[in-house]
């Protein structure tokens, strides 16, 4: 067997190999910018204090570490080639634990040195970032940031790792460091080092999250005991969710929660169920696959309504479909809490009733429908009162539909014209345009007149009514080539054959245009808010508010604009705060004052935002004399902790904000 002449890779301990005199790295200019947020630290420390606490045997496996030898480079070495984002979050760690150890545990202090700084230059570190923010990294990690200086995802990280770790639990993330191990592998000079990254980083899809989330749950278990979970219950999933299991799985989170879980970005849906099911044993993770197993039974009747054996349910999951899977989550844990006799069948039919009356009025007036489920769940498990006033309040009033059936066009035009007429299914039948959308100009709407014979205002009111409710009415599709786009006279006898109610009475007319358009919309108006009702319970009209749990950070900016927020709605106070780290100072100087005693259970829990002291270089805001809030942390993670103070403090549900016109389009 011949060996590799120009690539070495060997499995290392990662502090070992760190602590090396011999490993001094430089990154390469053709890298990418540092990425790690909050989130990803926050997992590299779960995952350390969770090894730190295994036996002595047990390691953490990072991954591969890719660098080349290059000994023309005077600054290093070693080039990074693949595994700057790990190797830097773990220095930047590391850099925090010195700081915090380094008055107290002088020979804890001289281990971690090892591994930041050069031998015998104190003032470089053993990792070298590209060199427009090499700077910054190494005012970091040697702690000698001057005031004023350029902020930075580094400064956002170490705070959050100065924040978390403490000094008496230094010695557990160091055993945590020390257990951890990558594959350290060396490419000599005659390696291609652009094919072997895109060879490890480009070969094969990449795992979606309900595959991360499988190898999650069966991971660490006997082959047996993964054999029998993958029978038992996740082969089931997969049958009852088919295609739709990553939807099934974020679906489910977002009921179980009461939270939004994002799909963008890095397996979201994989991270909010590594936070809401923390690795069980097999008895606990058997009682957990038996719910998830259930809910699954329960998206396949979602997915395909026929399946529901009920008549009178199963037409009503039919019609929630109109609009989408969104609503799923909600729609299963009343189905659920029905099918386990917790819910009457009238009170489940209600709910999908709620759900479609919600959605259609805000399709009608125009307003948007994301970012409403989640608070619907949570209002769900405060109970029936609390869930009955969440639909209240962001279902648009029958003024505002009133106002907008008579110009808007109608959505979901089957839909609604269907269910108006009585239908319990409208398949075979078309929506018919009375006036077309665009008449030829021998058009008539009496039979005297011909469409050239209009005025311009005259054709163009016709046609900006044309799409609306009005002017819609059902035929069969064997009767809607015989009338697409014929003068009204023309259209009367197919009318008159129709077994619509509504198509047959238009045939008694003798002429059509805008009042009779206007008629017909007032009439059918009445017909429209008694079929979808608005729950009459208060008379807030929700018009764009977002609930402070359902609130998220939006992406960059365009220049020139600096406004996230239009408002933000505080316990009935209207405050002028125009984005995340604005919100973030008032809300916790608020708690401050306020909730005190919910504000330091928050704090103790997380480990800040708030301390005695400015522990390290960033912005602050104090307090009092002895306790400061530091201000230096990335939005993200200011959203997050407002959400969490305010919800600690039973507050979430009185906290709206409204986006300015760019954050909503952004």
């Amino acid at each position: 067997m011949s060996t590799a002449t120009n690539v070495e890779a060997t499995a290392v301990s990662t502090i070992e190999w760190l602590s090396s005199p011999a490993t001094t790295i430089v990154v390469p200019v053709y890298q990418r910018q540092y990425r790690w947020d909050i989130g990803g630290c926050e997992k590299l420390l779960t995952d350390i204090r969770s090894v730190a606490d295994e036996d002595d045997a047990h390691r953490h496996f990072i991954g591969s570490i890719l660098s080349a030898e290059d000994d023309a480079h005077a600054e290093a070495d070693l080039i990074l080639i693949d595994g700057q984002q790990r190797i830097t979050t773990l220095m930047l760690l590391i850099a925090a634990l010195h700081h915090t150890v380094r008055e107290t545990e002088p020979a804890l202090a001289a281990e971690l040195e090892r591994v930041l700084v050069r031998p015998g230059d104190s003032g470089r570190t053993k990792l070298r970032p590209h060199e427009a923010w090499a700077g910054l990294f190494e005012s970091v990690v040697l702690d000698r940031r001057a005031p004023g200086q350029q902020e930075s995802r580094f400064d956002d990280n170490y705070a959050f790792f100065r924040s978390q770790v403490h000094a008496d639990e230094a010695p557990r993330i160091w055993r945590g460091l020390q257990k951890l191990e990558h594959v350290a592998i060396t490419l000599g000079a005659a390696a291609s080092a652009q094919q072997i990254f895109e060879s490890l980083n480009s070969t094969g899809e990449p795992l979606r999250d309900h595959e991360l989330i499988h190898n999650y749950v069966l991971m660490g278990l006997s082959h047996s005991e993964q054999q029998q979970v993958e029978d038992e219950f996740w082969l089931p999933i997969e049958r009852r969710t088919g295609q739709a299991i990553g939807a099934f799985w974020r679906h489910y989170l977002i009921m179980t929660t009461g939270r939004e879980v994002a799909v963008a970005g890095e397996h979201g849906v994989y991270s909010a169920f590594r936070h809401e099911f923390p690795r069980p044993d097999l008895e606990t993770l058997r009682a957990q696959a038996s719910v998830w197993r259930e809910y699954a039974e329960i998206y396949g009747v979602l997915l395909d309504p026929a399946t529901e054996p009920d008549p009178e349910i199963r037409r009503q999951l039919a019609y929630v479909n109109t609009f989408g899977r969104a609503t799923y989550p909600l729609v299963m844990s009343a189905y659920r809490d029905h099918r386990h006799s917790l819910i009457t069948k009238y009170e489940l039919i209600r709910t999908l009733e709620r759900i479609q009356s919600l959605l259609l009025r805000r399709a009608v007036v125009g307003v948007p429908t994301d970012r409403l489920i989640a608070r619907l769940c949570r209002a769900r498990a405060e109970g029936p009162d609390e869930l009955l006033k969440a639909f209240a309040r962001i279902t648009p009033s029958d003024e505002r539909i009133r106002v907008a059936l008579k110009f808007a066009d109608l959505p979901h035009a089957l839909y609604v014209l269907g269910r108006l007429e009585g239908l319990a299914d409208p398949e075979g039948y078309d929506v018919e345009y009375v006036v077309p959308p665009a008449p030829h100009n021998n058009w008539s709407g009496d039979g005297v007149r011909l469409w050239s014979e209009y005025t311009e205002d005259e054709q163009n009111s016709h046609r900006a009514l044309a799409s609306t409710l009005g002017n819609l009415t059902l035929i069969e599709e064997s009767l809607a080539e015989r009338v697409f786009g014929d003068s009204f006279p023309s259209k009367r006898e197919a009318y008159r054959r129709s077994r619509i109610p509504g198509t047959s009475a238009l045939a008694e007319l003798d002429a059509w245009g805008t009042a009779a358009i206007s008629q017909r919309t007032a009439a059918l108006t009445d017909a429209f808010l008694s079929i979808w009702r608005r729950p009459a319970v208060t008379e807030i009209d929700d018009d764009g508010l977002t609930p402070i749990l359902d609130a998220v950070r939006r992406r960059g900016w365009p220049a020139g604009w600096e406004r996230e927020f239009e408002y933000v709605e505080y316990r009935g106070e209207r405050w002028d705060v125009p984005d995340v780290k604005y919100l973030f100072n008032r809300v916790f100087r608020r708690g401050w004052t306020d909730t005190r005693e919910a504000l330091e259970a928050f704090n103790a829990r997380n480990g800040g935002p708030i301390y005695a002291e400015k522990a390290w270089n960033g912005a602050w805001d104090q307090l009092d004399e002895g306790h400061f809030l530091y201000m230096g942390w990335d939005s993200k993670y200011m959203m997050s902790a407002v959400q969490g103070l305010l919800e600690e403090s039973g507050l979430a549900a009185e906290v709206f904000v409204k986006y300015s016109y760019i954050g909503n389009v952004m």
